[in-house]
């Protein structure tokens, strides 16, 4: 037997009709395609159903044993859609009850519902596809979906558009290296935006942007204490940056050239403090989260002691290296000796403390 199969992958036929599917069944068909018609005749989804219809009568009269049925997804997810075509597929097939091997014909509006075609070939051999387009969009949609696989396919994104925005940023990019001695015109923007726009598609950044504005619309609904602490351990990290180079500065000040272990230490021994600062900031606020999502340990406070121990470990050995009065091998030694100090009394202190008073439990 050959099943004639009408696909309609997003379900316009039955968001559109309120008719149940599958389908099966000439005159089922015919009626449910009449009622479409009816109710949307510019629906392309309506074209499959008269010419599944078209090639049953044909078949019929070439004396082929035939039948028909129109089965439909859901709309939105395309793995979603796949399986609800496999499960109507099921109860078609078992409507049948035939005892003839069963071959089917697809009729699909596109590519986009031929995708469905691995998940029906599992279930039974097909002979054929059969794609009904409207004539003069066949090759708009054949593109359009094309394009729309090559921005969506992670293999395709990462062979195809990084190379190509790439390209593109070549020429923004050498205006840019004039620093501003050289005005750029509108092509040069304009390449340049098109470039970052198929570089961030090519990486996929729209969707960690949009995850990224997710958790930060959810944590203002839900009064996340790291959303302000986070901003100000930035803010606190980009001072230190600052005071480190101002501190380069200083030390360079006297002429004497310096050493790229020098150049380092003079960096760290301004800008430490302040990272020390974001780091305890920051610590802090997701600490305050932890406790009041009912997730808190006592071993989170360690995170705090760590970033002073290390911070006071760190701005000891650089001052050593610039080579300040006050810092001399016993001061290196003291400041080491307390910050491993540090940091192992308080994790005896908090284990002890979770030991004998349990975490806080998770809420119910």
């Amino acid at each position: 037997m050959l099943l004639v199969l009408c696909i309609d992958l997003d379900d316009d036929i039955g968001r559109k009709t309120g008719i149940e599917t599958p389908v099966v069944g000439r005159q089922h068909v015919e009626d449910a395609a009449v009622e479409f018609a009816t109710a949307d005749p510019e629906d392309s989804d309506l074209n499959v159903l008269f010419e599944g219809l078209h090639i049953y009568d044909d078949l019929q009269e070439d004396g082929e044993t035939v039948e028909i049925a129109a089965i439909t997804g859901l709309e939105g997810s395309d793995v979603a859609a796949n399986r609800a075509v496999g499960e109507e597929l099921d109860e078609v097939l078992a409507r049948l009850s035939t005892g003839e091997d069963v071959r089917a014909l697809l009729v699909t509006d596109g590519a986009q519902d031929e995708s469905v075609v691995p998940v029906i070939r599992s279930r039974v051999r097909i002979d054929g596809v059969r794609r009904v387009v409207v004539r003069q969009a066949q090759d708009l949609e054949s593109m359009y979906y094309t394009i729309k696989q090559v921005l969506n396919d992670p293999e395709t994104r990462g062979t195809i558009l990084i190379p190509l925005g790439i390209v593109l940023l070549i020429y923004p990019l050498a205006v840019l290296a004039d620093l501003l001695g050289m005005q750029g015109d509108m092509f040069g923007l304009a390449s340049g935006l098109v470039g970052l726009y198929l570089l961030s598609r090519g990486l996929g950044l729209e969707d960690r942007v949009d995850g990224a504005i997710d958790r930060v619309l959810s944590g203002l609904y839900a009064g996340r204490v790291t959303l302000v602490t986070y901003l100000v351990a930035g803010v606190l990290f980009l001072i230190g940056s600052a005071t480190g180079y101002q501190t380069l500065e200083t030390v360079q000040a006297d002429g004497t050239p310096l050493d790229i272990l020098e150049v380092i230490a003079a960096v760290i021994s301004g800008a430490i403090p302040w990272f020390a600062a974001a780091g305890v900031t920051s610590s802090l606020g997701r600490v305050t989260d932890e406790y009041l999502s009912g997730r808190f340990e006592w071993r989170y406070l360690n995170a705090p002691f760590y970033v002073l121990a290390i911070a006071g470990i760190l701005h000891a050995v650089s001052v050593y290296f610039l080579g300040y009065d006050y810092a001399d091998l016993s001061y290196l030694a003291l400041m080491l000796t307390a910050g491993t100090l540090l940091g192992l009394a308080s994790t005896l202190a908090f284990a002890v403390a979770e030991s004998r008073l349990g975490k806080r439990g998770k809420p119910a």
